[in-house]
């Protein structure tokens, strides 16, 4: 139950996909950082005890409402009972990028009625400001290095890449057509890691499509082995370079997104930074820093590559720095740790 000091803070937030491994990580900053907290999820690809974990960390349950965002009536419903926050982070997607490739219209139906869905609560209900949870997969391959935001956005390679270039266009659109809503859209480049308890972190349903779960569950035995897609690609090892970025930083980054939202110092009713750590590790550097972090062998072998997967993506986080006072601070060693730490408690090692 929510206390009084908590129900009279900094007001309320929406948190969609909130049970979700960043909403999660995200929902424990905003309450620390004194803001109420609503969760809209669905549980297709989270748990409902994530909420209890979340309290446990910080000694307040946020609301929750299971609702399914597709649906437009559904939708309606809970944005109207929730009417009185002020801003709207949204999370509510499908996320796997070979997934998406196999099933592009329920990638497309999903992200999308989800979105729109939302934004048209926002502005019957008068809910001043979204934050969207965008991916680097909207640069395509890109041709320069770091990537900025002045880099043109190009057809993503998989219809999860292209869900949120989609996504985007449609709030740029809105933030156009609608003085009064500002609209942020954070880009993410590949968050690991987990929260310092171990409490909370990635959980994927069935088989992970992210590389670091996939790693954890075969140093647990869950999984028998990895597999690496391509070791042709032109890296120092073969393998395709990501900026893996910890997911309490980028947590962090939208309680200071909901802080420019609602501080009226935005110059542009719809901005876009990009959230990551500027430095890019290869696939195996990352199963060889495991194994030196946790003392644990992985047994991998060498697959062809994904559909969908491009040779590099690492940013240029300056205009986060600039704006929204944010650079990410945790280390590569620190997201392996407790990922590995995550992993260890959810299983009982």
């Amino acid at each position: 139950m929510f206390n009084q000091e908590y129900s009279m803070s900094r007001g309320k937030v929406i948190v969609t996909g909130g049970c979700g491994y960043i909403g999660s990580h995200t929902v424990v900053e905003l309450i620390q950082n004194e803001f109420e907290v609503v969760v809209f999820d669905d549980l297709s690809n989270s748990k409902e005890f994530i909420l209890d974990r979340i309290e446990e960390i910080t000694s307040v349950k946020p609301l929750f409402e299971k609702v399914d965002l597709s649906n437009p009536i559904e939708a309606d419903i809970v944005y109207k009972k929730h009417a009185d926050a002020h801003s709207i982070i949204n999370f509510a997607a499908f996320k796997a990028v070979g997934e998406s490739v196999r099933k592009p219209i329920l990638y497309y139906k999903n992200n999308l009625y989800t979105l729109i869905n939302s934004i048209e609560a926002q502005k019957k209900y008068n809910i001043k400001n979204f934050i969207f949870s965008s991916s680097a997969t909207v640069y395509g391959s890109p041709d320069i290095l770091p990537i900025t935001e002045k880099l043109q956005t190009k057809r993503a390679f998989s219809p999860y890449g292209n869900s949120k270039r989609i996504a985007e266009e449609i709030l740029e659109d809105f933030a156009k057509a609608y003085s009064d809503f500002k609209t942020i859209s954070l880009r993410y480049f590949n968050p690991i890691g987990a929260h310092e308890s171990g409490l909370i972190g990635e959980l994927p349903n069935g088989i992970p499509n992210n590389l670091l779960p996939y790693v954890t569950q075969c140093a647990a035995g869950v999984l028998k082995e990895l597999q690496v897609f391509g070791d042709d690609y032109d890296t120092k090892d073969g393998t395709p370079i990501r900026d893996y970025i910890h997911v309490v930083d980028l947590a962090k980054a939208h309680v200071k997104a909901v802080e420019r939202l609602v501080s009226g110092n935005m110059k542009d009713k719809y901005e876009v930074y990009n959230l990551g750590t500027g430095k890019g590790f290869t696939v195996l550097d990352i199963i060889k820093t495991f194994e030196k972090v946790t003392k644990r062998k992985i047994n991998y072998k060498i697959a062809p590559r994904r559909e969908g997967d491009v040779l590099a993506l690492y940013a240029s986080a300056e205009k986060a720095k600039n704006s929204l006072d944010w650079e990410a601070k945790l280390s590569l060693e620190n997201m392996i740790e407790t990922s590995w730490n995550w992993e260890k408690l959810y299983r009982g090692i």
